[in-house]
């Protein structure tokens, strides 16, 4: 069972919603304290298990028709283990929630309620976002950019024009990561009854909307400034990657689980550029 449990949580992308909080609210307070150690933990490993759990234990049936579940991309779990994982993901989170909702100000709660909302709602019926197209991209996005609008408010930071700017741009590199990672789906989608972004559009538009979308987030990370606008440059490695299955047919769409591959690796190279820009942001505003 821990065994099923790590691999639902979907190791590989812990850090991409721990990442966003912890250099949010670093960036904003300018210390480490007990909100930041806990924020950083729950969305870490109980927020991933919740979001990554609950969606494993609604597409289990469409699951068993697709190739590339029951790995990295997917467990496939016994129909046993689904209430097991349900209630593990929601004890998991409660004592975080819980602290975090004390510790907080008001206006952070109201952010990780709406984030927890989209992550059962993206998967768990009645909602079922992921199977309303457009809204699933948007959905899946506020999976990770809400991590580090909660950080902000949490540490108690205002809007400004530049921080809407780097939290737009980051709305958009989530629709075009959504989208381009539906592509492979297509086929298995299309069989098991499900709507999506890519059934609806087709696999080739849909990798035109996700370059699209990559390419105004580099545009608007333009508008930030020094040393912000060098994190236009980032956008370039994700076209790559996409961009050969522009044309890609529906029923070819599979193919496009390399570019999906490419994309998992390339995230760890840009957060790494990122990490070394926002040391350069945080030296400079000191």
């Amino acid at each position: 069972m821990i065994r099923d449990l790590f691999v639902v949580s979907r190791p590989l992308s812990w850090i991409n919603t721990s990442y966003p909080f912890a250099a949010a609210y670093l960036l904003t307070t300018r210390e480490v304290d007990l909100v930041w150690v806990l924020g950083t933990v729950f969305f870490l490993i109980p927020y991933n298990l919740a979001m990554y759990g609950v969606n494993d234990v609604f597409d289990h049936a469409s699951d068993l028709a697709n190739p590339r579940k029951g790995g990295v991309e997917g467990a496939l779990l016994s129909p046993s283990r689904h209430r097991t994982v349900l209630w593990t993901a929601a004890l998991s989170c409660l004592p975080f929630v819980v602290a975090l909702v004390l510790l907080a100000p008001p206006s952070a709660t109201v952010i990780l309620a709406v984030s927890l909302f989209a992550v059962v709602a993206y998967s768990a019926p009645p909602f079922r976002f992921k199977e309303i197209p457009f809204l699933d991209s948007v959905t899946s996005s506020v999976h990770f950019v809400s991590p580090a609008i909660y950080g902000v408010a949490a540490a108690g930071g205002a809007p400004t024009s530049g921080l809407i700017a780097v939290l737009g741009a980051f709305l958009l590199w989530g629709i075009a990561s959504h989208a381009f990672g539906a592509v492979q789906d297509v086929v298995p989608d299309r069989a098991g009854g499900i709507s999506s972004i890519a059934t609806v559009l087709g696999a080739a538009r849909t990798v035109r909307v996700a370059l699209t979308c990559w390419t105004l987030a580099g545009l608007l990370m333009l508008t930030t400034g020094s040393p912000g606008a060098f994190a236009a440059l980032l956008a370039l490695p994700y076209i790559a990657a996409a961009a050969p299955y522009a044309r890609v047919t529906d029923e070819d769409s599979a193919r496009a689980n390399r570019g999906w591959r490419r994309f998992l690796w390339i995230n760890y190279a840009c957060g790494f550029a990122v990490t070394m820009l926002l040391i350069l942001h945080a030296i400079r505003t000191a």
